[in-house]
This record gives structure tokens, C-alpha cells and sequence, in this order.
């Protein structure tokens, strides 16, 4: 039987995202109560500048007083989509002391206090619901929480970033350097005015912590995320990933060890095979593969960010919290019960393409190759190129541990014949991995 009486909402922000959450709620609001099985109502909606005109936005419903609104006892749901860490973290505390259930689209937020909000939402019985946290409109979160809760899943390895993925993308097909790449992003629309949390990795590093802990079951905060900008990729690079038959992508990289003992995630530059799905992911688009022990390997594309596309992720959530909130329960809560270490970047074991511009004379070779072997780092392949006493040396190595590639470099330095480490750039995703 259809509850005649409406579910009540606060939205905080009213911005790109906020604005096409009301939008959708009014619009399709029929849709949404035969969805959920009864009505739900848009009770207010908290900004900052009250002044600012939103196109489709009940003024009535306008306030700039969102403690007083989220303290409301006949709030249901509230919908943060503000950004940052406070006031929205104090704003979610507030809404769960009240008894509301919360769904938030804060990736910041969720990567560096997850684990508390949990806690909070389960002392109160209420649900913390984030899809839109990741990536956009793409399914991630409830795959992983739901879909694959029966599985092992031993590596989740994606593009996260719309603004990175455009600017690489654009460099790779044009030929365009960083700096043109990044003018011609921001033009678009695809990167901020201070693109610094794109483009050093800051906001994937922040997905990346929310997916490992989801992927792992355990506990990942932003601070355990090794984080690896891709401000330094040059036209030179991609030439060399051209001849080695790949392209370069900013990555978030999660990933079970072995031995199960532990997990890492990191965000950082790599080159991947043509061949590999991730590599055919242009523009401004997102793609995540997940390699899980019965599932095999998935993928998930779309748009990663963008109002309408992370609205929709919002609604998603909205529509299952307010289920929840009918049937008088709530939905999965945090699962940390592996409580798995987080291992240092230096333990990681990964493939590394490295550039030397070398003296042009007979032995150099010999001497670099003797100092990879005097720390541990096996050669797969090796391209020399020279000219009037100088050359290019590139090195591609089979698998080795990243403190060991690191002291590998610093000896290189120190060669005479060594005149400088133009590029150090990893390797992923080879053979379909």
C-alpha cells in the first residue's frame, strides 16, 4: 500500500549538482514516489549566497541556515553535496543525531573520516549511502558493497578523473603539450580554475581510499594513498609509450597482495597497452576494472563527473534510503572486518620505463646495465640512440619492487657517463592484467 505521507528532504548546496537534484526531484517526482512507495518532498534547501539565481529552485525553500534545517524533526533524508570537510562533516554528524539518514557525494570527506561517519550512522540507525562520491554517475559503490559482497576481489585499477584522463588524452592524440592540454581543458569547462586537485591526483587519491576500503574490507584513509600528480608527462613520454605499443593514463591502482596479508592504493602516471580496456577511454571520461577471484574481470565507463551525471548517482541513493527508511531499516554499513594493513609505496612490485640521457661512447651500457643488476631490478628491454657525443638510453624493466627501482636511480645518478634521469614512468596492465 502506497504511504500518503511524504518523505522529507534536505539538499545542502544548490550548486551544479545541487541544482539538478531539485531539478530532478520536482520534475520527476511522480516517477520517484512509485519508485520509493511514497511521496518524497524537497523540505528545504541550505546555500550560502541566498541572492544567486537558480533556475527551477522553490525560493521559498532557500535557507542559509543549514544546522537549523538538518536539526528539523521531520527531515528524513539529507543530501550533502557541498563539498569539503566541514561544515559538512559537523552538518552529516547533526543529521544523524537527528535521526536522519544521510547520502553525500563528499569523496574529501569520506576518505579521511569514513570510518567515523559509519560509526555515527550505525549508533543512530541510520543509512550513510555515497555513490556519487566516486565516480559520477558510474555504479561502483553498490557493486562492490552488494553486488560483489560474495566475492574476493583482488584488484581495482581505473581512471577516476575526467579533467586528467581529458588533458592526457588530448596529449596523446594531438600531440599537444601539458600546458596546451590543460588550456584547452579549462576552456571547456573540464578543469577548474586551480585544476591542483586534479591534475596532482588529489581527487582520485581520495576515490582510490574509498574504493580499497569498500574492494578490501578494511579500513583505507586518504593519508595511506601514495599520490603521484601527472603534471610532469611530457610529448616525450608519450612518444615512448607509442613505440612500446601503450598510452598513458592517470590511474588509481588498488590492489590485494599475493599473500593477502596486506593491500596498497595508489594514484599516479602509467603506461598501459593499447590493447588493455582502460586505453580506449577518451575525453573526459571515467573507467574502472575489477578483478575478482569468481567474477573474472568487470569494467564500468561513463561520465564521471558533470551535474546531471553525478545527480543521478545522488537520486539513485536517495531512492534506496528512503526504501529503507519505509521498511524501517537500513542498508550495508561498513565492512572492516579484514582489517588488513596498508603497505608502503616501496613495496609495491611493478614494471618501469626509464629514460637516461647518457654519454655516446662504448661501455655506458655495460655500466647501467651492472648497476640495475647490483640492485636486484631485472632488464626486460633495452633502446639506445645517439648523436654528436650524447644519447637516449630507455630501459624497460621486468617487475621489481619501487624502493628497489629507487636506489637503482640514485646509483644511476652517480655515473659519470649518466648526464641525467629524463623520465621515470611505470608500467600497468600488461599481459591483459
Amino acid at each position: 500500500m502506497m504511504r500518503t505521507r511524504p518523505l522529507k528532504v534536505a539538499l545542502l548546496g544548490c550548486g551544479v549538482v545541487g541544482s539538478e537534484v531539485a531539478r530532478i526531484m520536482t520534475t520527476h517526482a511522480d516517477d520517484l514516489t512509485q519508485r520509493i512507495g511514497a511521496p518524497v518532498e524537497l523540505a528545504g534547501i541550505a546555500v550560502r549566497r541566498p541572492g544567486r539565481v537558480r533556475d527551477g529552485v522553490p525560493a521559498e525553500l532557500i535557507t542559509t541556515d543549514a544546522t537549523a534545517l538538518v536539526k528539523r524533526d521531520d527531515i528524513d533524508v539529507v543530501v550533502e553535496v557541498i563539498g569539503g570537510i566541514e561544515p559538512a562533516r559537523a552538518l552529516i554528524t547533526t543529521a544523524f543525531e537527528h535521526g536522519a539518514s544521510v547520502v553525500s557525494a563528499n569523496k574529501a570527506l569520506l576518505a579521511q573520516d569514513g570510518a567515523a561517519l559509519h560509526a555515527a550512522a550505525e549508533q543512530h540507525g541510520a543509512d550513510l549511502y555515497y555513490e556519487a562520491a566516486v565516480a559520477g554517475a558510474i555504479p561502483l559503490v553498490r557493486p562492490l558493497r552488494e553486488s560483489l559482497a560474495g566475492d574476493k576481489v583482488n584488484r581495482v585499477l581505473g581512471i577516476v578523473n575526467g579533467t586528467t584522463n581529458f588533458i592526457l588524452d588530448k596529449m596523446d592524440s594531438s600531440g599537444a603539450g601539458y600546458s596546451e592540454a590543460l588550456d584547452e581543458a579549462t576552456a571547456l569547462g573540464y578543469a577548474e580554475a586551480d585544476p591542483t586537485a586534479d591534475v596532482e591526483g588529489f581527487d582520485a587519491a581520495a576515490k582510490a581510499a574509498i574504493l580499497a576500503g569498500i574492494a578490501f574490507h578494511t579500513r583505507v584513509r586518504l593519508d595511506d594513498v601514495y599520490r603521484e600528480g601527472m603534471t610532469e608527462v611530457t610529448a616525450a613520454d608519450f612518444a615512448s609509450a607509442k613505440q612500446m605499443g601503450c598510452t598513458i593514463k592517470l590511474l588509481a591502482i588498488c590492489e590485494r597482495a599475493a599473500d593477502g596479508r596486506s593491500v596498497t592504493a595508489r594514484v599516479h602516471p602509467a603506461m598501459i597497452p593499447l590493447g588493455h580496456p582502460l586505453a580506449s577511454v577518451r575525453e573526459a571520461y571515467n573507467a574502472v576494472f575489477i578483478e575478482a577471484e569468481a567474477a573474472g574481470q568487470l569494467m564500468f565507463y561513463g561520465p564521471g563527473a558533470g551535474g546531471s551525471p553525478t545527480a543521478s548517482a545522488v537520486l539513485g541513493d536517495l531512492v534506496a534510503v528512503c526504501r529503507n527508511k519505509l521498511a524501517e531499516s537500513t542498508g550495508p554499513g561498513e565492512s572492516a572486518y579484514t582489517r588488513l594493513p596498508v603497505s608502503p609505496m616501496g613495496e609495491v612490485v611493478t614494471r618501469y620505463h626509464i629514460s637516461l640521457d647518457v654519454a655516446d661512447k662504448p661501455g655506458v651500457l655495460a655500466q647501467v646495465a651492472t648497476v640495475f643488476a647490483e640492485h636486484g631490478v631485472s632488464i626486460d628491454t633495452v633502446r639506445q640512440q645517439g648523436k654528436d657525443g650524447e644519447a637516449a638510453l630507455v630501459v624497460v624493466t621486468h617487475r621489481a619492487a619501487d624502493a628497489a627501482l629507487s636506489a637503482t636511480v640514485e646509483a644511476l645518478r652517480n655515473l659519470d657517463t649518466v648526464r641525467g634521469v629524463a623520465s621515470i614512468m611505470r608500467v600497468e596492465g600488461e599481459k591483459g592484467e
